[in-house]
Parts: C-alpha cells; sequence; structure tokens
C-alpha cells in the first residue's frame, strides 16, 4: 500500500485545499408567486405545485 515519504505540513495541506470552496446555490423567483426555488424544477407552495409560473398540479384532500 502506498504512504507518503514525507509528512505534509500543515500549511502545505491548506494550500492545496484553498480551492475546495462551497458555491451558493442559483436561485430563480417565480413571476407568478414570487417564491425563490431552484431553476428548471417545480416546487410547491400552498398545496399547489408550481413550474414556469403555471400551476401543474393541485394537492389532494384526503377526506
Amino acid at each position: 500500500m502506498a504512504h507518503p515519504k514525507r509528512k505534509i505540513s500543515k500549511t502545505r495541506r491548506d494550500k492545496r485545499r484553498t480551492h475546495y470552496k462551497l458555491t451558493a446555490p442559483a436561485l430563480a423567483q417565480c413571476p407568478t408567486t414570487g417564491e425563490f426555488h431552484l431553476p428548471h424544477r417545480a416546487f410547491w407552495l400552498d398545496g399547489k405545485l408550481y413550474y414556469k409560473g403555471q400551476v401543474i398540479m393541485e394537492k389532494e384532500v384526503l377526506a
């Protein structure tokens, strides 16, 4: 099994990790409701499923 010949210092290790960054997700705003959501995805709001500003489906009420 491979193993390092020399210890990697904390500085060298941290320099290598400088490019591992978290990016904030891009959000789109619905033109109908003004709700923020992931782009190209449907989202639920008040029991209705919206996509591209239109109601696609309504939640069934079980009696």
